[in-house]
């Protein structure tokens, strides 16, 4: 199946899902785990501790959302939220149906800019659109199948604890870096059709270059940086005529 429409750059894999894994429970789940880490920053005084910078960060999603419907119309039926929490981690996420949150080291430490800010969120964004976490779930529950037939059918632990650490190398990362580029390429479409520069995610990953500490690209849950802006570098002058007409 193809949980999105495939855009100006043409996201058209097919994906697997399990029937065990619904989209529902996903964000019945995803809402109820918000919630609970809402509350729990809310208590230290860490859930949107400057006004004017929520203020900034929702103007911007609040432009990204209703571009979601080029991928999927009823994300725009979906009951975002978006929020920044105080903490010096450089990260920000999108939980499954559009429950968002961004961390003050992101923004204060890269010193970002609205088109930079954009691409993240855009990129956030796109990961929910596009049902990665379900993705990734099936395919997890899919191989705790396979792995409990192979022991019911007399497979030796160790040959099923193998296999699953090939899968994890062979299939599992790979897949998890085919999500990275996937959300990076849909999410400068997303900023490009709000009408945010879609070449600052390169400008992005830039900064984030050079906080070091990447693993080894075969190793890793992400592409390498390099691969990553010579990427995004392509997409971004795809589609750099709908930043244009969005400037109009």
């Amino acid at each position: 199946m193809n949980t999105t429409n495939g855009g100006a750059v043409g996201i058209n894999r097919p994906q697997t899902m399990s029937q065990l894994v619904s989209s529902q429970s996903l964000m019945q789940q995803a809402t109820l785990t918000y919630s609970n880490l809402l509350g729990k920053e809310a208590r230290q005084g860490d859930l949107n501790p400057n006004p004017a910078q929520t203020a900034r960060v929702r103007a911007i999603v609040n432009r990204l959302i209703p571009q979601t419907a080029v991928f999927r119309p009823d994300a725009l039926s979906w009951k975002w939220e978006v929020n920044v929490i105080r903490s010096p981690e450089v990260n920000a996420w999108c939980m499954p149906g559009g429950k968002i949150a961004i961390y003050t080291g992101i923004i204060d430490k890269l010193k970002l800019s609205d088109d930079e800010i954009a691409a993240v969120m855009g990129h956030e964004i796109a990961h929910a659109v596009r049902e990665h976490a379900r993705e990734q779930a099936s395919e997890q529950s899919l191989l705790q199948l396979g792995m409990l037939g192979a022991q019911i059918g007399g497979v030796g632990r160790g040959t099923v604890n193998a296999a699953g650490q090939l899968y994890q190398v062979g299939v599992g990362l790979p897949h998890s870096r085919l999500h990275e580029t996937e959300a990076d390429r849909m999410g400068v479409e997303l900023a490009a059709r709000a009408g945010y520069d879609p070449r600052a995610a390169i400008g992005l990953w830039q900064k984030m270059s050079k906080l070091g500490g990447n693993p080894p690209e075969f190793l890793s849950t992400h592409p390498s940086p390099d691969t990553r802006m010579q990427d995004l570098a392509v997409y971004s002058e795809r589609v750099m005529p709908l930043y244009l007409a969005a400037k109009r």
